[in-house]
C-alpha cells in the first residue's frame, strides 16, 4: 500500500529531481537537445554574428589576433576574447577535417560552451544557496529560456558572457553567505571569471559584480551585519588578478591602435548606447520587464508568479544576495536608452534560482490573484507570437509553409493546453521543460533554416562559385574579383570573402567589370539601368549570371540582386 508522500512524489515529475545520480549529465544533454537544433543548419546571421565571425576569419587569414577588423576598417567596439575563443575553436575544426572557414558552426562553438556552462555553473554554485533541487530546476530551466537559446546559437559574446557572470556571481554570493568556508581558490575563481567576462565584454562583467558588491554592503551596514564577504574576496591580490587577464591585450591593441580602440570603445560603442538608442534600439523604461514573458519563455510564468514571494523572502540571506545580484543591474538596463532584449540575460541565472526555489517550496505562497491573471495573459501572449512566429516568417518572406510550422504550432498549443489544465505550477514546470526541446527544434531546424528568401548571402554565393567553376576557378584575392552593389550585408562578406568590395552603385560595378575581366558584379535592381549605361559608354557588355530574389530582414526590404559576368 503507498502512503500519500509516495503517491505525491510518483505525480510529481519534479520530485525526482532528488534521485538525479549524475545531475551535470543531465544538464549537459538537455543543453544539448535544446541547442543544438538549428545550430548547423541556420546560415550566418546579420548582422552581429556575421561581422563577430568575419573579424575572426581575418585574424585567421591575417595571424594578428591584437586588432580586430571587418574587411577594411577597424572594429574598435568590444575586445578581443570572443574572437580568440571563436578562433581557437575554427582553427580546431579545420585542422580536423570538419569545416571550412566559410563555416559559421566552429565560431558558434563558444556560445554553445558558454550555454552549457552557464547551466552547469547554475546548478554547482546555486545549489549552496537555494539547496540542489530547486538549483537544478533553475539550471535546466536557463538553457530552455528563449533569449539563451537564440543567444547559444548565435557567434558573439553574450552566451559566453553569461558564464562567466554566472561563476563570478555565483562564488560572489558563496563568499557573501559562508565567508569563513570561502577559500583562496574560490578567490581565483571570482577574479578570473570578473576578468574574462571583462575581456568578453568590457565593462558589463565588473558592473554587475560592483553593482552587486554596493548594494549588498549598504544592505549589511544598514541591517548592522557583518561584512566579512568584503575580506574574503581577496581583493588586494584579486584585483590585480583580474586586472592581469585583460592587462596583455589591453597594452597590445594600445600600442597597436595608438589608443584608439579605447576611445572608439567607450566614446562610440559604449557612448552611443548610454547618451541614445543606439542604431535605433531604444525602448522606454520598463521594457525589459514586459518583455521577461519571452525571453524567460516557457519558464517566466513561473517567474513572474514568484515575485511577491520572493520579495516578501527578502530578509533571508540568500534571497538578499540574489536580490542584490538582479536589481541594480535590472535597473541600469531599464534606464538605458539603448535596449535589447539579451542584455538583462547576465541576471537571470539569479532569477531562475529564485523562480525555483519558491516553486519547491512546500510552504509556498501564491501570487496575488490579479497577478495571477496578469502573469497567465503576458505568458499566453508570449506563446502565441512564437506560435504566429512560425507562420508569419515564411509566409511574409514569400516562400512556402515548411513542415516545421505545423510542429512548432502544436508543440505550443500541447504547452498551452497542459499549462491552463496544471493546478499546482510544478506540473506546469515539466510540461515546459518537455515542450521547449520539440518548440525549439521545430523553429530553429524545421522553420528558420528552411525560409530561403530571408538567406540572401548563401544563395548568391553559390550562383558566383557555380559560375567560376565554370569559367576557370575564382581569380586571386589580389584581383578583388567579387563587388557589390546595393547589398552590403556582413554575411556576404563572411561567406564570399574578405576580398569583397563593396560598392557604392551601378556606374561603380560596372567600372569593376571593365578592370575585371574575370570578376563578377551583384548589382540591386535599383542601379541596374546606371550600371548599364555605364557598361555601354566604357565599352563592355555584361551578362546576367544569375537572379536573386529575398527579404532583406535587417532593413525590412524586398529586393532582386543579379549576378553580373563579363
Amino acid at each position: 500500500m503507498r502512503t500519500t508522500a509516495e503517491t505525491d512524489a510518483r505525480q510529481d515529475w519534479l520530485a525526482r529531481l532528488r534521485a538525479v545520480r549524475r545531475p551535470s549529465l543531465l544538464i549537459v544533454a538537455f543543453c544539448l537537445l535544446v541547442f543544438l537544433p538549428g545550430f548547423f543548419a541556420l546560415p550566418p546571421s546579420d548582422r552581429d554574428e556575421s561581422r563577430f565571425a568575419q573579424a575572426t576569419k581575418q585574424m585567421l587569414e591575417t595571424g594578428d589576433f591584437v586588432e580586430i577588423r571587418f574587411g577594411d576598417a577597424a572594429r574598435n567596439k568590444k575586445p578581443v576574447g570572443i574572437h580568440w575563443a571563436q578562433a581557437a575553436s575554427v582553427a580546431a575544426a579545420t585542422a580536423l577535417g570538419l569545416a571550412r572557414r566559410t563555416d559559421i558552426w566552429p565560431y558558434r562553438i563558444p556560445s554553445l560552451a558558454g550555454g552549457i556552462l552557464a547551466a552547469l555553473f547554475t546548478f554547482a554554485f546555486g545549489r549552496h544557496l537555494v539547496g540542489r533541487e530547486a538549483a537544478l530546476l533553475a539550471a535546466l530551466m536557463l538553457p530552455a529560456s528563449l533569449v539563451v537559446v537564440v543567444e547559444a546559437h548565435i557567434a558573439k559574446t553574450d552566451a559566453a558572457l553569461l558564464a562567466a557572470v554566472a561563476a563570478m556571481m555565483l562564488l560572489f554570493a558563496r563568499a557573501a553567505l559562508a565567508p569563513s568556508s570561502f577559500r583562496a581558490g574560490h578567490a581565483v575563481g571570482f577574479w578570473c571569471a570578473l576578468g574574462i567576462g571583462a575581456l568578453l565584454k568590457g565593462p558589463v562583467a565588473p558592473m554587475v559584480a560592483g553593482l552587486a558588491a554596493a548594494s549588498l554592503w549598504w544592505l549589511d551596514r544598514r541591517g548592522n551585519r557583518p561584512r566579512a564577504w568584503l575580506a574574503a574576496l581577496r581583493a588586494s591580490w584579486g584585483l590585480p588578478l583580474a586586472l592581469a587577464v585583460v592587462a596583455p591585450w589591453a597594452v597590445l591593441i594600445w600600442i597597436a591602435t595608438d589608443g584608439a580602440f579605447f576611445v572608439e570603445a567607450l566614446r562610440g560603442d559604449l557612448g552611443g548606447k548610454v547618451a541614445g538608442a543606439d542604431e535605433a534600439h531604444g525602448g522606454p523604461p520598463g521594457y525589459h520587464l514586459l518583455l521577461a514573458a519571452l525571453t524567460l519563455f516557457p519558464a517566466s510564468l513561473i517567474v513572474l508568479r514568484a515575485i511577491p514571494a520572493t520579495w516578501a523572502a527578502r530578509a533571508d540571506p540568500a534571497v538578499r544576495v540574489l536580490l542584490a545580484w538582479i536589481l541594480p543591474t535590472w535597473l541600469v538596463f531599464e534606464l538605458l536608452p539603448t535596449k535589447l532584449p539579451h542584455y538583462v540575460m547576465v541576471t537571470f541565472p539569479a532569477v531562475l534560482l529564485l523562480a525555483s526555489r519558491w516553486l519547491l517550496d512546500p510552504a509556498r505562497r501564491d501570487p496575488p490573484r490579479w497577478l495571477g491573471h496578469v502573469s497567465l495573459g503576458l505568458w499566453l501572449l508570449a506563446a502565441t507570437v512564437l506560435a504566429a512566429l512560425a507562420i508569419a516568417l515564411p509566409v511574409g518572406a514569400g516562400g512556402g509553409l515548411p513542415w516545421g510550422t505545423p510542429v512548432a504550432v502544436l508543440t505550443v498549443a500541447a504547452l498551452v493546453w497542459a499549462v491552463l489544465r496544471a493546478r499546482d505550477p510544478r506540473r506546469a514546470a515539466v510540461a515546459m521543460l518537455v515542450a521547449a526541446p520539440v518548440l525549439y527544434a521545430a523553429l530553429l531546424e524545421l522553420v528558420l533554416p528552411r525560409v530561403e528568401p530571408i538567406w540572401i548571402a548563401p544563395r548568391v554565393v553559390a550562383a558566383a562559385e557555380a559560375h567560376w567553376r565554370v569559367a576557370g576557378g575564382r581569380p586571386p584575392p589580389a584581383e578583388r574579383p567579387f563587388a557589390t552593389a546595393g547589398f552590403h550585408e556582413p554575411s556576404l562578406v563572411f561567406l564570399a570573402g574578405t576580398d569583397t568590395r563593396l560598392i557604392r552603385d551601378g556606374i561603380e560595378a560596372a567600372r569593376h567589370l571593365a578592370e575585371r575581366p574575370r570578376g563578377l558584379a551583384l548589382v540591386r535592381d535599383r542601379y541596374d539601368a546606371a550600371f548599364r549605361a555605364e557598361a555601354e559608354r566604357l565599352g563592355i557588355a555584361p551578362r546576367a549570371v544569375a537572379t536573386i530574389e529575398g527579404l532583406n530582414y535587417s532593413r525590412g526590404e524586398r529586393l532582386t540582386l543579379t549576378l553580373y559576368a563579363r
